[in-house]
C-alpha cells in the first residue's frame, strides 16, 4: 500500500497524545508473551502486567501530527500513514452513512489515559466507544515486526485501523447497543462484532483508491497482491485459535471472543471482494459465521 506521494494529507485531526516509560526491553520474552501481544492488538486489553515494564499515563488534547502533510510523508512514517489515512476513512464512511461523525484518531506516544483504560506501547489498537476515539500506538508495528518476525506491513496497519474505525461504525448507528455482549463462543454477539469490524475494513480497502484529497488526487495507490496477503495473514495472526495455539494451550472455541484465523480472513474477503452490504455478521446462523 502506497500512499500518492502529491496527495494532501495535513488536513487530518490526528493527534499525539502521552508521554512516559518505554516498553521494558527485556520483559518480553517467548510464545506466552507473544501470545499476549497478539492478543492484545485488536482487544486493546492492557497486560502489561504480564510483560513487565508500563508507563505513566497522561490525557490532554495531544498535538497535531508533525511532518504530515503529503502522501511521501505518509509513505515515510508510520505515524503519519495512520493519521493519513483517517482522512480517507472518514470520506469513505461519509459516503456510506448518512450524518457521519468520524472519530478521534489518537497516536499514543507510549501511554495516555482514557475513559476506556490506559492506552500504551503494550496494548493493542483499540476504540473508546464513551470517546467515539481510537488509540494507536505505532511503535507496537514495530515491536512486532523486531521481536516476533511480524511483518506488520503498511496495509496491514491500514487493515488494524480500519477494523478500529469499524467498531466506531457499529457504535454510532447503533450495532453495539442492539447486540450486546452475550459472553464468549464462536456464536457471541461479541464474535459476530469483531467479524463485522474486519468486514468493514475489507470493504473500505477494496474501495479506498476512490477517496481523493481537496485537489481530486487519490490518496492511495491500489494495492498489490502482496500488500493484500499482508493484511490477510494480519488478520490470521489475531484470530482466537491461533492465539490459543500460540500460547501452547489447546484450541478451546468457547473462550472465543473474535473468531477464527479462517473467519477473519474469510470476513475481511467478504468485505474487500462485496462491500459493506455484505457485512451482516448478525443476521445469520452461526454455522455460516
Amino acid at each position: 500500500m502506497t500512499f500518492n506521494d502529491n496527495a494532501s494529507v495535513g488536513g487530518n485531526t490526528a493527534r499525539r497524545r502521552g508521554g512516559g516509560a518505554a516498553i521494558a526491553g527485556g520483559g518480553i520474552a517467548g510464545i506466552g508473551a507473544i501470545a499476549v501481544l497478539l492478543f492484545q492488538l485488536f482487544t486493546g486489553t492492557d497486560l502489561s502486567g504480564l510483560l513487565g515494564g508500563g508507563g505513566a499515563a497522561s490525557g490532554g488534547e495531544g498535538t497535531k501530527i508533525e511532518n504530515c502533510e503529503t502522501g511521501a510523508d505518509a509513505n515515510a512514517s508510520d505515524d503519519c500513514r495512520l493519521a493519513a489515512a483517517s482522512l480517507a476513512l472518514d470520506q469513505y464512511w461519509e459516503g456510506q452513512i448518512e450524518g457521519y461523525q468520524a472519530p478521534q484518531l489518537i497516536i499514543v506516544d507510549v501511554a495516555t489515559s482514557t475513559q476506556c483504560g490506559t492506552a500504551s506501547n503494550q496494548t493493542g489498537p483499540f476504540y473508546c466507544p464513551p470517546e467515539q476515539g481510537v488509540y494507536v500506538d505505532p511503535t507496537f508495528f514495530g515491536l512486532l515486526r523486531e521481536q516476533f518476525d511480524a511483518t506488520a506491513g503498511p496495509l496491514a496497519q491500514l487493515y488494524v485501523l480500519a477494523h478500529e474505525y469499524g467498531h466506531h461504525v457499529q457504535n454510532i448507528t447503533g450495532i453495539m447497543a442492539d447486540n450486546p455482549n452475550n459472553g464468549t463462543g464462536p456464536d457471541s454477539n461479541g464474535v459476530r462484532m469483531e467479524l463485522q469490524a474486519d468486514c468493514f475494513a475489507g470493504a473500505w480497502i477494496g474501495d479506498f483508491t476512490e477517496q481523493v484529497d481537496e485537489n481530486g488526487v487519490p490518496f492511495l495507490e491500489a494495492p498489490t497482491q502482496q500488500q493484500i496477503a499482508d493484511a490477510i495473514n494480519a488478520a490470521q495472526t489475531v484470530g482466537d485459535d491461533h492465539i490459543q495455539q500460540q500460547s501452547g494451550g489447546a484450541v478451546n472455541p468457547e473462550t472465543w471472543t473474535h473468531g477464527s484465523s479462517e473467519q477473519r480472513q474469510r470476513w475481511f474477503q467478504t468485505g474487500y471482494r462485496s462491500g459493506v452490504s455484505a457485512c451482516e455478521t448478525f443476521g445469520i446462523p452461526g454455522e455460516n459465521l
